[in-house]
């Protein structure tokens, strides 16, 4: 009996202990360790918080779609997106409100005043090159040399009807080819024309595909072309094409209902944190909190001359004709 009893103890423990370590968990949808050098940026989570973030490969229009399934049972409790996927979110109605520590110091324009979405760092957008996947081929500079026949088979985008950056690959080569947000016309061209170039069109991060040399183009970000090449020592290149590209912000919600919603408020008051907000700086990528980037770091982005040629957008109007654009694309071109 006395045996019997003390492994019912022990049972218990057990129990509780995991019982305690499910209640250090936050879902989230759409952070994927190799994006953005999430993976280190969960490390530190969980060091930090004792808050445990499982590892998820959904991209932007994945992540938004999963929560509207599950808007009556929600499984997550925080989402990572492009912006125009926050403001699609927030119109849904799948997203809850929260003001993280250090809100105030995010600039008007990249949050939403109520709470439901807040920007964490932004990227610009252009061509990372793997250069001894090229085979001699001289660096591609633009978005017309990517149309060149010699790149047949080599290049890559993000499919635009689905992943933000594949969506903001789109909005950059049409308002570099001279459309705007309500003519998507010379967009849709560029693609058809690229189309017969055979283009490789997956919808996550294609990150170590191009370290691998299996894709030796891809559009892609600036931080993970940095991080490719400073950190993981591959002999990538980044452009910002001679046309013109655009910079976006990435941004985080708390989900409506969210089961573990403690634990998710620890995690985005993270992410806004100074520690967080100074790995995603070594991560190459632009801290929203007016943080000045580590000197190290900024020496190793292309000069401001290049950043010039990459502007920005009205965000809710990229969120507002997204879904007709992806529509038109995958009618079109895909």
């Amino acid at each position: 009996m006395i045996r019997f009893t003390k492994t019912l103890a022990a049972l218990g423990l057990c129990a509780a202990a995991s019982l305690a370590q499910a209640a250090e968990t936050a879902i989230c949808y759409n952070c994927p360790p190799e994006w953005a050098d999430w993976g280190t940026q969960l490390k530190a989570i969980a060091d930090s918080t004792g808050v445990q973030v499982p590892l998820d490969n959904k991209n932007s229009g994945q992540a938004l779609a999963q929560l509207v399934a599950e808007q009556a049972a929600p499984v997550a409790d925080v989402v990572y997106y492009g912006v125009t996927f926050g403001l699609q979110a927030q119109k849904a109605g799948v997203v809850g409100t929260y003001k993280p520590k250090g809100w105030d110091q995010i600039p008007t324009g990249l949050k939403d005043p109520q709470g439901h979405w807040f920007a964490i760092h932004s990227g610009t957008l252009g061509i990372m090159v793997n250069v001894d996947a090229l085979g001699g081929l001289p660096v591609p500079q633009s978005w017309a040399d990517l149309l060149k026949p010699e790149y047949k088979g080599m290049v890559g985008y993000l499919d635009p009807s689905s992943a933000f950056v594949g969506y903001v690959s789109a909005v950059a080569i049409n308002r570099a080819m001279g459309g705007d947000l309500d003519n998507f016309a010379p967009a849709i061209d560029y693609f058809r024309k690229l189309a017969k170039n055979a283009p490789i069109v997956p919808k996550q991060t294609a990150y170590a595909r191009v370290l691998s040399g299996e894709l030796p183009i891809l559009v892609d970000y600036d931080f993970n072309a940095y991080r490719a090449r400073y950190k993981d020592k591959a002999n990538v290149a980044f452009v910002i094409p001679q046309e013109g590209s655009v910079s976006v912000p990435y941004v985080m919600s708390l989900v409506g209902n969210a089961p573990h919603r403690a634990n998710a408020e620890k995690v985005l008051d993270f992410v806004l944190s100074d520690e967080g907000q100074a790995l995603w700086a070594k991560a190459y990528l632009r801290p929203v909190r007016q943080m000045k980037m580590p000197a190290d770091v900024a020496a190793q982005f292309l000069p401001d001359s290049d950043y010039a040629r990459a502007g920005v957008v009205d965000y809710e109007k990229m969120a507002a004709v997204q879904e007709a654009f992806a529509a038109r694309y995958l009618n079109e071109v895909k």
